[in-house]
């Protein structure tokens, strides 16, 4: 996948931009505040229809304006590919890709790919689990696009069933016993399929991860990644029957694939709780490049890489370290602290008071 040419309207900081990428790395360097992320984020709102900043899609459109707009070109396994997406606060997207309108939002996941560092990647070390949940479940979705259907799915089932304990209020009547039974068994066949797909994906990430480390920290240490299930052994039905009387009175799920753990180790000890923080920036930095080789292998080519600031949080061994082991593809690379000597990239755009030039 490459990403040729950009256009916003009215999206962030933007009244309008029109922004043309190399085919290699393309460097956007600008002091912090004029923009920078901008221009990735709406890169990564193309791919995902999420901003992967966490931001709610009203804050991506300009204040005081109605709607923003973003429309990309590009060229997918030599076919041109252009996406248009336009964002209405308080209403729904509407999505466009090479002309035909989507109806569901599932339909746009794989038209554009992409990979994200940013300097919050930390917490996907020293996080707590639901970080590293979501880590697998959109490297997943990245490689199988269908499988964004399990992960709804199991969300919709998830709240359906809190609110059904809830509702029970510590009491098991026929009525709600035979409604949670209903539940279970689509809990079950989710949950199971969810489950089942991240061991999977993680037998794939082991061994780039592992590799991954060692070229980013420079030095031969063990770092292992398992997927740590409560319930997995026995199965889930027969856990939620043990857990129901707990969960009665708590009124939530207490077992299923939403309260698994990707357990990370450097050294044979606990990353989150023993590695050192340039361990663990080292290890986040390697959960990402290790996704992005399982993605591209499954889909055939590289995912446009993002690299948001990701200088700022790294010393000159790891930044060096970083750049050697970029994998090839097309790269966006922002940096307000300047680039590295080790940088060279193919064409670099400076970002100033939401203006965008060549440098």
């Amino acid at each position: 996948m490459l990403l040729r040419r950009l256009w916003l309207t009215d999206f962030r900081s933007y009244r309008e931009a029109d922004v043309t990428f190399s085919d290699g790395l393309t460097a956007i360097i600008g002091e912090n505040g004029q923009g920078k992320t901008n221009l990735l984020e709406a890169v990564g709102y193309l791919a995902t229809l999420g901003s992967f900043r966490g931001a709610p899609a009203d804050a991506l459109v300009r204040s005081g304006t109605a709607a923003a707009t973003i429309r990309a070109e590009g060229d997918r396994q030599g076919r041109e590919l252009l996406i248009e997406a336009e964002i209405v606060p308080g209403g729904r997207s509407r999505v466009q890709v090479n002309r035909q309108r989507l109806a569901r939002a599932r339909d746009l996941l794989g038209a554009l790919r992409v990979s994200v560092f940013a300097p919050d990647d930390l917490e996907l070390v020293k996080g707590g689990p639901g970080e590293r949940r979501t880590y697998l479940d959109d490297t997943l979705v990245s490689s199988h696009p269908k499988l964004d259907q399990v992960r709804t799915e199991l969300d919709r089932v998830l709240r359906q069933r809190n609110a059904l304990l809830r509702q029970a209020g510590g009491r098991l009547t026929p009525d709600i016993e035979s409604t949670l039974e209903v539940w279970d068994t689509k809990l079950v066949a989710a949950g199971e399929a969810l489950a089942a797909e991240r061991v999977k994906l993680l037998q794939r990430l082991a061994p780039a991860l592992a590799a991954a480390y060692r070229q980013v920290a420079h030095r031969e240490v063990e770092v292992s990644a398992r997927y740590a299930s409560t319930w997995m052994e026995s199965g889930l039905h027969h856990a939620l029957v043990g857990a129901r009387r707990d969960e009665l009175r708590r009124g939530v799920t207490l077992v299923g694939p939403h309260r698994d753990e990707l357990e990370l180790s450097v050294g044979g000890l606990p990353a989150r709780t023993h590695a050192s923080q340039g361990e663990q920036r080292s290890l986040a930095l390697a959960l990402r490049l290790a996704s992005h080789e399982v993605v591209t292998e499954a889909a055939g080519s590289p995912p446009v890489l993002l690299l948001d600031d990701v200088f700022s949080e790294l010393d000159e061994g790891r930044a060096a370290a970083l750049l050697a082991s970029l994998p090839s593809g097309q790269t966006l690379l922002s940096s307000a602290a300047g680039l590295p000597l080790e940088a060279h990239p193919d064409a670099v755009l400076v970002v100033e008071g939401g203006i965008v030039r060549p440098a």
